[in-house]
């Protein structure tokens, strides 16, 4: 409980607030890193899941590459990566790892999305006279995009537990509080970084919550409405518990 104290001490101390190693610097490092990684993630993965999704084509070779990147030893491929393009270019190589990292969610995402979508949707589009554009942006990305988001929300998570181990090729971050403090020996710098990092994950655990139930299109919102009010005296009176009105 001691320790747990001094980490909170150690997170309010005015003295740390401030500088060029401040932890306000620490939190945009992070964050700089985890949108990059994301955003580079999203370019590569959500256009390949939409085709994938679209045309059903190619999806146990995603499954596959995906799951094996999962397996992929993040420190290892950082120090891996660093050690082969060099110390000039570790920024690029931690990036290129989180990148690595974040494809496999977002993917699974974009083409989960569109797999999903009961095919009489889209029979029903082409027999409306829609090109298969049109069927892909019209319609099956907008029912696609609440299950897009929640993979952006795995690979964002992701991709911010990872992001600490930039700190081990010296690229600042959360992670190097951690790193200095497991050289000094200071458990309240170590403890308080972590807290730090459950909290701007928990944050943007939240924010991505928010997206994507609002991700859900309106008509897809309005008539989920009446059929919860609908079921609801259906399961009482199967209970046996009397509807009230």
């Amino acid at each position: 409980m001691n320790l747990f104290l001094e980490a909170i001490a150690w997170i309010l101390e005015p003295a740390n607030w401030q500088g060029q190693r401040s932890i306000p610097v620490r939190i945009g490092e992070h964050l700089f890193y985890t949108v990059l990684a994301v955003l580079a993630a999203s370019i590569i993965a959500i256009p390949l899941g939409w085709l994938i999704g679209h045309t059903g084509k190619g999806r146990e070779i995603a499954v596959g590459i995906s799951g094996a990147a999962r397996a992929l030893p993040s420190f290892g491929l950082l120090f891996l990566f660093v050690m082969i393009a060099g110390v000039l270019l570790r920024g690029p190589s931690a990036v290129l790892v989180l990148v690595l990292l974040a494809i496999p969610p977002i993917l699974a995402g974009a083409y989960a999305g569109l797999e999903v979508i009961d095919r009489r949707v889209i029979d029903a589009a082409r027999a409306m006279g829609m090109t298969e554009w049109q069927i892909l942006w019209r319609v099956e990305v907008p029912l696609g995009l609440p299950l897009l988001m929640g993979g952006l929300r795995s690979g964002t998570l992701q991709v911010v537990a990872t992001a600490v181990l930039a700190a081990f090729v010296n690229l600042g971050g959360l992670g190097l509080p951690i790193v200095e403090g497991i050289a000094l020996r200071d458990y309240d710098r170590m403890l308080g970084a972590a807290i730090l990092i459950i909290a701007l994950a928990l944050l943007l655990d939240a924010l991505f919550a928010v997206l994507e139930r609002y991700a859900v299109p309106r008509g897809v919102r309005a008539r989920r409405a009446p059929e919860l009010r609908t079921t609801a005296p259906r399961r009482r009176a199967a209970a046996g518990t009397p509807a009230t009105t």
